[in-house]
């Protein structure tokens, strides 16, 4: 059992690794960049890990180079198809997809920093975990060309490529065996992608008009008061109001 466990642990030569490796790092982060649902940033740590163990000192420049120049071309092909989308009267399925990746109040706060800082922001939104489609969204709806989206999307890219291939270098580093190094490798960077969607979602506030902290009723509207069975304080102070609208009464009920 030990045997065969090794084996599988052992990697294909270097020259079948490259050969295979790059194409698949180049097409995996391509279609991640398209397609917001594939893990790319794993894909580049683990192909950091893999070319830390090599000895070809270019392998780890190979994989910088081919993960930044993807991720590029995903971007700037995702926002020529929105951007076909804005200008169309009927939209486009590309357009409909970045919405639904983009939350109303990211969206929102993407537009107000994007009005602020510019580029800066979308160099940023690469490496914000869920904030590359809010501002890209936010390029789109500022009526941005696309080439400057381009000219902003290059240092993203090349930032981005850099953060996840450290991600790799420190999982092969502290790893002997490689294929330990690219599961840290992957479990860091699913933490580090989903841990502030899940901080988003327990931050959350309440609804408006729904139940209070305390998980007392709702007296927003002022028909039930503290025990459930009366008029709250609003509801009093109409009645209050009402009364002195209508003045003084005498002992018959007649107003003075």
């Amino acid at each position: 059992m030990d045997g065969l466990i090794s084996r599988l642990a052992e990697l294909p030569p270097e020259s079948t690794q490259q050969a295979v490796g790059y194409p698949s790092v180049f097409l995996l982060v391509t279609l991640g960049a398209l397609v917001p649902v594939v893990p790319t940033g794993a894909v580049v740590s683990s192909a950091a890990v893999v070319a830390f163990h090599q000895t070809s000192p270019l392998s780890m420049v190979y994989v910088f180079l081919v993960a930044a120049f993807s991720a590029f071309l995903g971007d700037v092909a995702l926002y020529w198809l929105g951007k076909r989308g804005v200008g169309s009267k009927n939209g486009s399925r590309w357009l409909a997809a970045l919405r639904r990746h983009a939350p109303p109040d990211r969206l929102e706060q993407a537009q107000l920093k994007l009005r602020e800082h510019g580029v800066t922001v979308l160099v940023l939104s690469r490496l914000v975990p869920a904030g590359r489609i809010p501002v890209m969204l936010a390029c789109l709806l500022a009526d941005w060309p696309l080439r400057r989206f381009a000219r902003g999307d290059v240092p993203a890219c090349l930032a981005w490529a850099v953060t996840y291939q450290l991600i790799g270098v420190l999982g092969g580093s502290l790893f002997a065996e490689p294929w330990e190094g690219v599961l840290a490798a992957v479990v860091l960077t699913v933490v580090l992608s989903g841990a502030p969607a899940l901080w988003h979602r327990v931050r959350r506030p309440d609804r408006p008009g729904g139940p209070d902290r305390t998980g007392g009723p709702d007296r927003s509207d002022g028909t039930d008061g503290p025990d459930g069975s009366g008029p709250g304080r609003k509801g009093r102070r109409d009645a209050a109001g009402r009364k002195r609208a209508e003045g003084p009464r005498s002992p018959e009920g007649q107003e003075t």
